[in-house]
């Protein structure tokens, strides 16, 4: 296929030079009816380009295609069998994806660091979880992927599961061993499917973590919204491989899916994959030196540590991608949660994963030396504020087994069923630091007093808790009338 072709754009310049008019949604026509101070903030551009796909940029019967080729560009740029865009994000396409290889019975194992999307998918299924473990870094407090010894051991407990699902790249950039695991679950004839929400750009430097599809899993999902250059809420997944329908996979991101998609978010993916296969390499090559160089900086500077072989010593995890520089501010008396807020308040700089003792700045090949200055000198001040801030709450971070809570019923029964604000029993609902995302307790699990601790002590310090009926967790929903035996 030619790839200098990008259909979705070329099809949106089309219906700009033609003049078209939609008598259709949206009903702002191109910005004609929309608030001149929305016009002002957001510029005309957006609204210009917010048109339908279907009798817009696309006749009513859909017979350009220009979807349908911009995703054949996509598998072919990447060297999948095939490529789903959705505008509803990586949550959306973990969803369809485990809808599609499970049929919405039976057993799943999932990695237990999963995003809270996985879990949603979950509940929404009906289905039984298998949690399998991560690699826990006790010194660290991270969870790693987990290994391939630890998914065997699961096949071998649950062999009618109907597949495994693994989170890699983690938010903090660490891999799992994907083409060990993904010859276990072939072996029993069974999907892989890899959450690699983070890893858009995967394929396209050698330098980076091997890519899952590369690696043989089954099913690959991507946020192109992360490391791409897409929108927010882009995403792709992608499949190889006979052990995935792909026509129920397309149906059940349907079901899901919205009716009313973005083309600017379609357009964008499109976009992006016609720049990587023509200078991704080269792209990403400028963008792992200028990482090299802010790491080693950054390092240097007293009272900080950005994390790099920890990440990949014996029982972590396989590979990492050097790109996320994780930052250690444990030494300047300060928690991570304070160092973001600090940033953000005096150098108006955000990033993005913070906890107790490490905040993340993740650089793509949008970076330069100017934006990476800004990072830096930013730092630099931090290390002499942290004199001057107060001394922070202690999260009381608990031991792994803490977080290996028992599942004692099905996460869609506790979510859905009558429930009652006291702690100590079976949860009703999900309670996920944000970021990264990973729930510490889910419906289903029975609580115990470690995580209970650490999310009220996280809370006190700063940890952001977006999901549960109360943020401060003094109380948290759990299953009526199932007290601890």
């Amino acid at each position: 296929m030619d790839q200098n072709v990008a259909p979705l754009l070329e099809a949106l310049a089309e219906y700009h030079r033609l003049d078209r008019y939609g008598f259709t949604p949206p009903g702002h026509r191109q910005g004609r009816g929309a608030d001149p101070r929305a016009l002002d903030i957001l510029g005309a551009d957006p609204y210009r380009s917010d048109v339908l796909s279907t009798a817009g940029i696309d006749d009513r019967k859909s017979s350009g295609k220009y979807l349908s080729k911009a995703e054949e560009l996509m598998a072919e740029a990447v060297g999948a069998e095939k490529a789903f865009f959705s505008t509803c994000g990586s949550s959306l396409s973990v969803k369809a994806s485990i809808l599609a290889v499970t049929k919405g019975n039976g057993d799943l194992l999932i990695g237990r660091d999963a995003h809270k999307s996985v879990v949603a998918g979950i509940i929404l299924s009906g289905l039984q979880p298998r949690w399998i473990r991560p690699q826990w870094d006790r010194e660290l407090h991270i969870a790693h992927p987990p290994s391939p010894e630890e998914v065997e051991k699961m096949w071998q407990r649950y062999p009618d599961a109907a597949a495994a699902f693994i989170t890699s790249p983690t938010p903090y950039g660490t891999c799992a061993d994907i083409a060990k695991i993904a010859e276990i679950c072939h072996s029993r004839g069974k999907p892989l499917i890899i959450d690699e929400a983070w890893g858009a750009h995967l394929p396209f430097h050698d330098r980076l973590p091997t890519w899952a599809m590369d690696a043989g899993a089954d099913i690959c999902v991507v946020s192109v919204h992360k490391m791409g250059m897409g929108f927010e809420q882009g995403s792709i997944y992608h499949l190889q491989g006979n052990l995935v329908d792909p026509v129920r996979l397309s149906q059940c991101a349907d079901l899901l899916s919205t009716t009313s998609a973005n083309v600017m978010i379609y357009a964008a993916i499109d976009g992006w994959r016609r720049q990587m296969v023509q200078e991704g390499r080269k792209l990403l090559e400028n963008a792992l030196t200028l990482a090299d160089r802010v790491r080693i900086e950054i390092d240097a500077m007293d009272g900080l540590h950005v994390l790099g072989s920890e990440l990949t010593r014996a029982e972590a995890s396989h590979d990492f991608d050097p790109l996320h520089v994780l930052i250690d501010v444990g030494e300047l008396g300060i928690s991570g949660y304070q160092a973001a807020d600090w940033l953000r308040a005096t150098h108006r700089i955000d990033v993005g994963l913070n906890d107790h003792r490490r905040i993340e700045a993740t650089l793509s090949q949008s970076d330069n030396e100017e934006t990476t200055e800004r990072l830096l000198t930013a730092l630099r001040d931090l290390i002499y504020a942290a004199r001057e801030l107060p001394t922070p709450p202690k999260v009381q971070v608990p031991e792994p087994e803490d977080l290996e809570m028992e599942t004692v019923m099905l996460p869609r029964d506790a979510f859905f069923g009558p429930a009652e604000e006291a702690a100590g029993r079976i949860a009703a609902e999900q309670i996920t630091p944000y970021p990264p995302g990973v729930p510490a307790i889910l419906p289903g699990e029975r609580i115990n007093a470690a995580a209970v601790n650490y999310l009220r002590s996280g809370s006190a310090a700063g940890m952001v808790l977006p999901d549960p009926s109360d943020p401060s967790v003094s109380t948290i929903r759990v299953v009526a009338h199932q007290r601890d035996q």
